[in-house]
């Protein structure tokens, strides 16, 4: 006698759009675009979506797509080894504007995270929130942002100097601030300078170092190649940049660092080898972090408004949830040149 193979399902219990989003390796808010036939989905998306919901039999839940609706928005904002200055102004921003649209912020880390296992992160990621927010340096993974545009998840990226037409970004001209920062120098007399770059797989670095040396040329002054050293945005590596500069025989009469926590770094070298700052050597840094008003001279800096661009970040990333508004933008806000204790006239020789 051949009896009827019992079914996994209880009779009459229907297919969840979870069970969709997870056979279709996607979020349940992208499910919920596909079915309600939203735009801004991409087409490869959008068939496995629909691959899933006929292989499942499921039918949309009018009640339950309400009740689903009227829950909370989850958003996350993920980050690997910032500074502890950045970061926390990265949550600032984000914690206000999330309050202010009334979604939940999810935070995660990924600094134990290998960069071959970034890919299953970012799927991993893409399942269980509506959008995502990328600082610095994961906001520059080709990696992380093609899964995730992928998934149908809407990306914001904060601080990128790379260009992404499938998603938003947040930043300042690093360009213009840096050229700025290092003409007040100049117009100070300097014409010996240091820098300090910044990591080498951020576009940020790149930009701040182009801004530093069109102002140099600008003015006539010749860089020294050997007065360029590479920084990796840590205390650390600024540390070890600044005793290879103070080392040097004739050494320059300004540092440019390019960020606050190197900057920092620069100006405790200068201390241990009996250095006054800034009476025998300018020192300046870029974000306006608090590691700018936390060493003696205080930093002059370029503010870096890093609280309003997470904010901002929020509001975008919103604007394209609820209203189903893909288009990519890209919003450059204002920094500002801070004039603090850190610079002088250079010493007379």
């Amino acid at each position: 006698m051949v009896t009827a193979r019992k079914s996994a399902r209880r009779k009459g219990e229907a297919t969840t759009i979870d069970e969709v989003a997870r056979l279709a390796g996607v979020s349940p808010m992208t499910v919920s675009r596909v079915v309600n036939g939203r735009v801004h989905v991409r087409e490869s998306t959008r068939e496995r979506v629909m691959r899933a919901v006929k292989q499942l039999g499921y039918t949309p839940n009018l009640a339950a797509s309400s009740l689903a609706a009227a829950q909370t928005t989850r958003i996350a904002l993920v980050y690997t080894n910032p500074s502890e200055g950045y970061l926390r102004q990265l949550l600032v921003g984000a914690l206000r504007g999330s309050a202010r649209a009334a979604v939940q912020l999810v935070v995660d880390a990924w600094d134990e995270v290998d960069p071959a296992a970034e890919r299953e992160a970012a799927r991993t990621l893409a399942r269980s929130v509506a959008g995502v927010i990328l600082p610095p340096p994961l906001c520059e993974s080709p990696t992380v942002i093609a899964e995730l545009v992928e998934a149908g998840v809407p990306v914001v990226a904060i601080a990128s100097g790379r260009e992404e037409s499938a998603i938003s970004r947040v930043r300042i001209d690093d360009f213009l601030a840096s050229r700025e920062i290092t003409r007040h120098l100049i117009g100070l007399g300097h014409r010996r300078f240091g820098f300090i770059q910044g990591h080498p797989n951020q576009t940020a670095s790149a930009r701040r170092f182009e801004g530093f040396s069109a102002a140099l040329e600008e003015a006539g002054i010749a860089l020294e190649p050997t007065w360029v050293q590479p920084g990796e945005f840590t205390y650390r590596s600024g540390l070890k940049a600044a005793e290879k500069l103070l080392a040097r025989k004739q050494r320059p009469s300004a540092i440019f660092a390019s960020n606050d926590d190197m900057a920092a770094a620069a100006i405790s070298v200068a201390h241990r080898r009996g250095l006054d700052v800034p009476r025998d050597l300018s020192v300046v840094g870029f974000d306006d972090t608090s590691a700018a008003t936390n060493v003696w001279p205080e930093l002059t800096t370029v503010r870096q408004p890093i609280a309003a661009m997470a904010d901002t970040a929020v509001d975008i990333l919103m604007r394209g949830i609820r209203r189903q508004d893909a288009t990519p933008v890209d919003k450059v806000l204002a920094h500002t040149l801070v004039k603090r204790g850190s610079v002088a006239k250079p010493p007379v020789l």
